[in-house]
């Protein structure tokens, strides 16, 4: 007799459970765990299944929740590393080297000029200016006036200040500064200075020769003290200032001053009159982007014409004018070795009447 679930004739052949190893037929269909949530369905609710055709049961499309998460990290991952590498571009230490640039020595030109006669003086410095060409000049750094600045195709007008200001500064410092003029400390000039023409500069100074290349005075302003002093710091200037950008990685500046000192001897020679002595320096500046950030300047061209001035005076360490009541011995300039090389540096001119005072 079968049990209580069993049909009363028992279990019927073919069915699970019955004869014939029909348990071991259907083994093999096996609804597994992961076979039952993936046909996952949901009964039509009765107004769905009211419409014609309608099955009894959908599908649930299975949510890959899985999948949209992974997506959203990996896109978010890539935003970080972009970004990363962004910045690193911008700040990394590691910047490609710019291309080195060839720096070009100073050329240097001073002129001396001397008098047709005896160099006027004065007790008062004020009657000297106002009976000379510069009874107009503006007085010290006010003679130097910057033009207004307008940006160029490669650089900004902050950078065109920049050049310019460097330019004053070393006009400033280099024509100026009583202590520079006086013989004395050369470091403010030094400081501007472009840091491959230093070995020049300190060549000039230390070992000063007329070779167009490493005279002092082709870099400052300087007199003897042994011989001259300041009789005013109030010093008379006036001049221009041009700016032109060279190439796409270069700007240049030329400068053109006449600079008036008021100068006395020292006591030893007896004489305690004035006069005034008149330097005009053209400078030709260069600025690449390094010097600009460095405050610095590179110079081309120092041409430098003076006087009163003998024609035989050794201009290359210091000035040494001739003041009041001196004259241009007529020993002519020095001469010149048209055998030697480099350029000829025997160079004089006359300084014209009209430059001195008419006192």
């Amino acid at each position: 007799m079968g049990g209580p679930g069993d049909p009363p004739e028992g279990t019927p052949e073919g069915t699970p459970g019955g004869g014939g190893g029909s348990e071991d037929e259907y083994r093999s269909v096996v609804f597994d765990e992961s076979f039952v949530r993936a046909a996952r369905l949901q009964e039509f609710s009765a107004q769905e299944r009211i419409t014609d055709h309608a099955p009894a049961v959908r599908r649930t499309p299975t949510l890959r929740r899985g999948l949209t998460r992974q997506a959203a990290v990996l896109v978010v991952l890539i935003v970080i590393a972009f970004g990363t590498a962004i910045y690193m571009g911008v700040r990394s230490p590691y910047r490609t080297a710019p291309v080195a640039r060839h720096t070009e020595p100073l050329r240097m030109t001073v002129i001396p000029l001397a008098p047709a006669g005896k160099v006027p003086g004065s007790d008062s410095v004020a009657d000297l200016y106002e009976h000379s060409p510069a009874a107009r000049f503006r007085t010290a750094a006010d003679g130097i006036r910057l033009p207004a600045a307008r940006r160029t195709a490669h650089f900004s007008d902050g950078q065109v200040v920049t050049a310019l200001t460097t330019a004053k500064d070393y006009l400033v410092d280099s024509s100026l500064d009583p202590d520079v003029l006086t013989g004395g400390a050369v470091r403010t000039v030094r400081t501007l200075v472009d840091p491959q023409q230093l070995d020049q500069f300190d060549q000039s100074f230390a070992r000063p020769v007329v070779d167009g290349r490493h005279a002092a005075t082709g870099w400052l302003v300087r007199f003897d003290p042994a011989q001259t002093l300041l009789a005013d710091d109030h010093i008379r200037v006036h001049g221009t200032l041009h700016f032109a950008e060279a190439d796409p990685n270069t700007l240049e500046v030329t400068s053109d001053h006449t600079f008036v000192y008021a100068l006395r001897p020292t006591t030893d020679s007896g004489s305690t009159e004035a006069s005034l002595f008149t330097v005009r320096r053209e400078l030709h500046f260069r600025f690449d982007r390094d010097d600009l950030r460095n405050h610095q300047a590179e110079l081309l061209v120092s041409y430098v014409q003076a006087g009163p001035l003998a024609c035989s005076a050794d201009s290359a360490e210091h000035l040494h004018p001739l003041l009041a009541g001196q004259t241009a011995k007529k020993d002519g300039p020095a001469g010149t070795d048209p055998y030697a090389t480099g350029a000829a540096t025997a160079l004089c001119g006359a300084l014209a009447p009209s430059a001195q005072p008419s006192v």
